[in-house]
């Protein structure tokens, strides 16, 4: 499994627009083979910056089979358009993680 990053930096005064976009968008994004998850959270300091993690299962399934689809041209009509400048995606694999229980 990969995690996909992206820091999307929304034009200022178009952050409700994105979210209603996003919300049609991660439709497409979450019908594609090899998508496990994902999740889109707004920054605090810099509201009009978000950050979209994806988990895949490889980064082929992102790289080359979302990227290569007709469901990734309705995803760039949907979104590209609210990015200045457009956002940098990495991906990444995990070395480590834990969670915190309630009470501990």
């Amino acid at each position: 499994m990969i995690t996909e990053h992206a820091l999307l930096p929304v034009i200022a005064g178009r952050e409700a627009e994105f979210e209603a976009a996003f919300d049609h968008a991660r439709l497409i994004i979450a019908s594609m083979p090899g998508f496990i998850s994902l999740s889109l959270s707004r920054s605090i300091e810099t509201p009009n910056t978000y950050l979209l993690l994806v988990e895949w299962d490889s980064l082929e399934d992102h790289t080359v089979g979302f990227r290569g689809s007709r469901e990734y041209q309705q995803w760039r009509g949907l979104l590209h358009r609210f990015y200045e400048p457009f956002p940098l995606v990495e991906h990444y694999e995990s070395v480590s993680s834990g969670r915190t229980t309630a009470g501990n």
